[in-house]
């Protein structure tokens, strides 16, 4: 892989991680499957069909988290400890064929970017807790899932364009989690007013 098929595939993967890591390892491990593309030495791997059925379970179990109140913002608080350091290791090892400084730079980059759009998740999802309907919680989960497939198999196949988009993707994170942590403080200042 060229350095920005490899950096395009670090920031999709890594940002698509942080919204959904078992979508996103199932993805790759589907598409190289099934031929549709040929990933790095080092994550073909994913393509086993042991760890693609526990991608795909891992998926399914999220899903359903996803969907209820309240549990999924227990569930994203714990993934805060796997999605960004799974991105990370994506990002390793799709640069295996790079220089150590290099990989270890993919590596940061990608669990960087992670974090971000799972910050953005998790804080998003926990605004959305306090709206007394379902809809919106599970229109967001819908969204969330869709956007990491699509944005995992845009970084394989037009990686430059998927770097263009994640930029544009973590600015528009850093815009959201500064508006909901204004939104969060506001309310945390009335509820100890009262």
């Amino acid at each position: 892989m060229s350095p920005i098929e490899t950096l395009g595939l670090a920031l999709g993967a890594g940002f698509s991680s942080g919204l959904n890591l078992y979508a996103t390892v199932a993805t790759l491990g589907l598409l190289q499957r099934f031929g549709v593309l040929r990933l790095p030495p080092g994550l073909q791997a994913l393509a086993h069909p042991w760890v693609l059925g526990i991608a795909i379970a891992l998926y399914l179990l999220e899903f359903l988290a996803d969907k209820i109140p309240y549990f999924d913002t227990v569930w994203d608080a714990a993934h805060t400890f796997i999605r960004p350091p799974a991105a990370a290791l994506l990002a390793y090892s799709a640069a295996g064929g790079a220089a150590p400084e290099w990989r270890w730079g993919a590596a940061l980059i990608a669990g960087g970017v992670a974090l971000t759009s799972h910050g953005t998740k998790a804080s998003a999802r926990a605004a959305v807790n306090a709206s007394p309907e379902p809809f919106s919680n599970w229109a967001l989960s819908f969204g969330e899932d869709v956007l990491a497939v699509w944005l995992t198999w845009m970084a394989t196949v037009h990686p430059f364009a998927a770097t263009i988009i994640v930029a544009a993707l973590v600015a528009l994170s850093a815009f959201l989690l500064y508006h909901l942590s204004r939104f969060a403080r506001r309310a945390l200042q009335r509820l100890f007013a009262t």
